[in-house]
């Protein structure tokens, strides 16, 4: 199959995926019926305000700057986030957040072993919030239908989200899902009590705390090697594993950059990307250091802000190190960069795609019997990664210093 009928193919599919088949059309007729109920307003304080946020590492820390600057606006307003455990850590770090709450949320974990599971959740869930009672909630996440069922069965009197059309029932103000970084987005969530923002103004921050510093620098030190020497992180996992660069790729990389640059390669990752760290590191002729799953998001935040450059597929990480101003290249096929690249000085945050004309899809399940079909980011030549790399090693650094 050549590549003009290859692209051709994966259209068709991604517009067959798109599509709504049986099951999510009775869904959505039963989530218009639900959404005609009569439901009770809850008593509510009308300064504690409630986010529902479900996703993962990378989503959670581009809604940051929306939240900063709605606490900004409204000092004295009690800011909840209902989250997944996956994400307590990273809010909990954010001052402007009082409270977190957190939830299995339907759909971002292990599938439930009955289809009526999600649906006992939001009852659960909702009974939950409305003993706490809330005066607002904010639905971020845009085609969360779930969350915003949640926040109309709880009562809560004021219910913000995007106006999609199993979305926007459940709630009583919506805003216009239009294209743009999701940065942007975030922002237009939170105007009705922050006002119009400027997206320029927007910064994306981590809040380093001294113990995860003091981690950084002993771990470091434990490596033994040149303090001068320049610290560059390769984070060779994703989510997804249509977002996968080969193996073989990185460890060329790796060794490019430790020739060029005298540098001191550190994977980073969870556990369960160890045995793909653990072929990269084997395919190269220099040393690496590995520490998958070996640190909590403070402690590897921590790492990244004593790092020259964290360098990976489309991920949490690289919005984690752009958050504590380390320069980035990300390496982008299925998603959007125009969505969601690394937030920040575009000089400093390097994304690289493929050419091939299917990208992006904006399909991030494909089948792992399918993915020979999707080569948008194995197409990423080494010498586009090792030319962003030098580039933004150039532009600047991290601050050295954790």
């Amino acid at each position: 199959m050549n590549r003009t009928e290859l692209v051709k193919r994966n259209q068709r599919q991604a517009a067959r995926l798109r599509h709504a088949g049986p099951k999510q059309r009775l869904r959505d007729q039963m989530l218009a019926g639900i959404a005609r109920l009569p439901v009770s307003q809850a008593r509510s304080d009308c300064e504690r305000l409630l986010i529902v946020r479900p996703d993962h590492l990378g989503d959670v820390l581009l809604s940051t700057p929306a939240i900063q600057a709605l606490k900004r606006s409204h000092p004295a307003l009690s800011i909840h986030a209902l989250c997944g455990e996956w994400a307590a850590e990273t809010l909990a770090a954010y001052d402007e957040i009082d409270h977190v709450l957190t939830l299995p949320f339907p759909g971002f974990q292990r599938a439930s072993s009955s289809a009526l599971d999600p649906w006992r959740l939001a009852i659960q869930t909702a009974q939950r919030l409305r003993s706490i009672g809330y005066g607002a909630a904010i639905i971020m996440r845009p085609d969360h239908w779930w969350g915003a069922l949640v926040a109309h069965l709880a009562g809560i009197p004021r219910r913000i989200g995007y106006d999609l059309a199993n979305v926007a029932p459940f709630l009583t103000e919506v805003v216009r899902l239009e294209f743009g970084h999701a940065v942007e987005q975030n922002l237009r969530l939170v105007s009705p009590w922050a006002g119009d923002l400027d997206a320029a103004d927007a910064k994306l921050e981590y809040p380093l705390q001294a113990a995860d510093r003091a981690y950084a620098n002993a771990l470091i030190k434990s490596w033994q090697v040149d303090a001068g020497k320049p610290i560059v992180c390769i984070h060779p996992g994703s989510g997804a594993a249509s977002k996968l660069w080969r193996a073989d790729s990185w460890a060329r990389v790796g060794d490019q950059i430790a020739a060029e640059f005298g540098a001191i390669i550190v994977f980073t990752g969870t556990r369960s990307e160890e045995a793909l760290i653990a072929e990269i590191a084997a395919g190269m002729s220099s040393g690496a250091v590995r520490i998958a799953g070996e640190t909590s998001v403070g402690q590897l935040a921590a790492l990244y802000a004593r790092s020259r450059a964290v360098l990976g597929p489309d991920s949490g990480a690289l919005h984690l190190a752009a958050a504590v101003s380390t320069p980035t290249v990300a390496l982008f096929g299925p998603a959007d960069p125009a969505e969601f690249a690394p937030w920040g000085d575009r000089r400093r945050h390097e994304v690289v795609t493929s050419e091939i004309g299917c990208r992006p899809c904006r399909i991030l399940d494909w089948r792992d019997d399918d993915l020979d079909y999707h080569p948008c980011v194995r197409d990423i030549s080494v010498q586009q990664v090792l030319e962003a790399a030098r580039r933004v090693l150039a532009a600047g650094q991290g601050s050295g210093e954790a």
